[in-house]
């Protein structure tokens, strides 16, 4: 287990933003991951855990505590059976599942950050969400001082979010559990109208899981959406912000602001969401607002590629990020009525 004092987190993000912890501990087992943990616990000092780094957002001042930096490996697959430690590269794990001739997790290739991360998020993308294949999450309860088995069915999963996501201080990730699909070498069957257009197929339409996962990295790529140092489109977070789930009510209201704004025929995206909800796209609700590919003048802005990643060219600081965020924000809720959530994780900060 290594240990650094003063260390900088920004290396250790996507975004390449944010100041040093006053304590930075790598752990490469589930053993040193629950040693530092209790540790933290016990002594009252404030924990920070970090994974891929492609979900946080670190104040400029950098974090007065102890971050964990959970880099455990292992990929053990048994038939169709896949378990991962947290600290695996998701992108990498998804590439050795399809190699396998297995489905389930093809379509989210290219996303960046550890597989512990996955259930936290219920990470999603081209029509599949981890929630799907997810049999359960092995965790350390912090309450109860105990590694927990928690079945599919206790993860309370939701868009982009999960019991791990609403008490976040309660369970630490150490390995999840899979059960993916043995289709022949075929993917799961395309369940998102732009993969499946690319594809030349129809949505329900199964293709080789190879050919899927190469789409969806050119699609993700195309958006700025698969890390390269080079690029600075992929300083992000991927997508910044959450889409709107309306109910009834908000989303009458948000086709009359619509109406007013762009005309009586605009039609914006909706996609039922159970219980007389609809979600609504934020990259469209941003690019209609008036913030395009590219916005900005200073050394955060808005990717070239995709409205809703917001980008570090190189200089930003936290700080810059967060105005550009808010502006964005600000300008959507006047222009429609609808606030934005960032997706993202904020340290010492929020929007």
């Amino acid at each position: 287990m290594q240990e650094l004092h003063d260390a900088s987190l920004a290396p250790l993000t996507t975004f390449r933003l944010g100041g040093p912890a006053t304590r930075l501990i790598t752990a490469t087992t589930d053993d040193e991951v629950i040693a530092a943990v209790r540790e933290a616990d016990a002594t009252g000092i404030p924990l920070l855990l970090i994974g891929g780094g492609s979900n946080l957002v670190i104040s400029d001042k950098g974090f007065d505590g102890t971050a964990l930096r959970i880099a455990t490996r292992g990929f053990t697959l048994d038939g169709t059976r896949l378990e991962l430690a947290a600290g695996e590269n998701w992108s990498d794990a998804v590439a050795r599942t399809v190699e396998a001739g297995l489905a389930g997790i093809e379509c989210l290739a290219g996303i960046p950050g550890s597989a512990g991360a996955t259930p936290i998020q219920n990470v999603g993308a081209y029509g599949q969400d981890v929630s799907a294949t997810i049999t359960e999450v092995i965790a350390y309860d912090r309450r109860a001082d105990e590694v927990v088995a928690i079945p599919n069915t206790d993860c309370a999963f939701s868009y982009r979010h999960s019991r791990f996501k609403a008490d976040p201080d309660r369970h630490v990730v150490l390995r999840v559990r899979f059960e993916l699909e043995d289709a022949g070498g075929l993917s799961a069957p395309v369940r998102y109208a732009e993969t499946a257009r690319v594809l030349g197929v129809e949505v329900g339409d199964r293709v080789p899981a190879v050919i899927a996962r190469e789409t969806v990295l050119g699609l993700r790529a195309g958006k700025g959406m698969v890390l390269d140092p080079e690029d600075h489109d992929t300083w992000s977070a991927g997508s910044f912000f959450t889409n709107p789930v309306l109910d009834e009510a908000a989303y009458t209201a948000f086709l009359a602001r619509v109406a007013e704004r762009l005309g009586p025929d605009t039609a914006p995206p909706a996609f039922p969401a159970g219980d007389g909800h609809v979600k609504t796209s934020a990259a469209w609700l941003i690019d209609r607002a008036g913030f395009t590919k590219g916005y900005g003048s200073g050394p955060a802005r808005i990717s070239t590629k995709h409205t809703l990643a917001l980008t570090n060219r190189g200089a930003a600081t936290t700080e810059d990020l967060l105005a550009l965020a808010r502006e964005v924000v600000a300008g959507v809720e006047t222009a429609f009525g609808v606030r934005l959530v960032n997706e993202p994780v904020t340290v010492g900060v929020s929007l």
